[in-house]
């Protein structure tokens, strides 16, 4: 099995950052960002070929890249979304179980660290933890959302991932970037749809976040790490700021939980998790609205209103 160099993989380049990252999900869109960050920063890298699930094919990719650390963006997700895995079982478990604890055990092996870019969609508000109340699910807390075969899926391997030493996962959530034609982009979905529900959430902002997985791979961390911006912001929020910073004639419609249930096949997680661990390693992360301003809003800036 080949790998695709990138650039910045050379072996002078290895020498002088003293890492090589071995990078899964190079269609994806965390895995391209990922890349570009890495060629933006000197770090060498190589995306692996190998299919997740075919131990053999991981075998060669990281025999052949001999990197530092090993990340993987790779994994399903549905198109056009989540309620395609409810119909497609077999390959999400292929993908999401099957072939992400392969290349965790083949890390294991190797003694590299994986960062395992998880989900934190695997939650959602219950009696300990209501709406609107700032207390957030912590690392150590059992999932308690079940509703999407997805986030069942995501769930299981988490909970068998706690038995590998090696893995750093990140619980990403509703991941937004300053792309905003990006249509895995939580911002672009949400003001493409024909109406939304208002609910306040933790999300990830990438440009922020991903460049602390760099970070956190470089200081060797393991373990569960809720990987989002502190606090919670709801649909509204962002669809204001939206008409606020790029198109002041922008509306949008809500509903409610029950009528959306009408239009989707699986139930969608809400919640929000405790940044208290992630904020005490990197105590620049921004709250959400703030984050969301810097790296979204501003830079894409198009009214004189805001």
């Amino acid at each position: 099995m080949g790998l695709t160099t990138e650039n910045g993989s050379t072996a002078a380049g290895k020498e002088a950052s003293g890492l090589k990252f071995l990078i899964y999900g190079r269609t994806g869109w965390i895995g391209g960002l990922l890349g570009g960050l890495c060629t933006e920063r000197g770090i060498p890298f190589v995306y692996g070929d190998g299919r997740l699930e075919n131990r053999a094919q991981l075998e060669a990719d990281i025999t052949a890249a001999s990197p530092t650390h090993v990340f993987n963006a790779a994994g399903v997700t549905g198109r056009p979304n989540v309620d395609w895995c409810e119909t497609h079982r077999v390959e999400t478990i292929r993908a999401n179980v099957v072939g992400t604890l392969t290349l965790a055990d083949v890390c294991r092996e190797r003694g590299l660290i994986l960062v395992n870019y998880a989900t934190g969609c695997i939650f959602e508000y219950d009696g300990a933890h209501p709406l609107d109340s700032g207390v957030g699910f912590k690392e150590e807390d059992t999932p308690n959302f079940v509703g999407s075969f997805y986030s069942k899926t995501k769930a299981m391997v988490e909970e068998l991932l706690k038995n590998y030493e090696n893995v750093c996962t990140l619980r990403v959530r509703m991941p937004i970037s300053t792309d905003l034609l990006n249509p895995r982009n939580f911002i672009t979905k949400i003001t493409r749809y024909e109406k939304v529900v208002n609910i306040p959430n933790s999300m990830t902002i990438l440009d922020e976040l991903l460049p602390i997985s760099i970070e956190m791979a470089k200081r060797n961390l393991t373990g569960i790490w809720n990987f989002t911006n502190p606090g919670v912001v709801s649909h509204n929020e962002i669809l204001e700021m939206y008409r606020d910073y790029i198109d002041p004639k922008f509306t949008w419609k809500n509903f409610n939980l029950e009528e959306q249930a009408k239009v989707i096949v699986a139930p969608r997680s809400n919640n929000e998790l405790d940044t208290t661990k992630l904020k005490g390693e990197f105590p620049e992360l921004l709250p959400i609205k703030e984050s969301l301003i810097k790296y979204v809003f501003e830079p894409n800036k198009k009214t004189s209103m805001a």
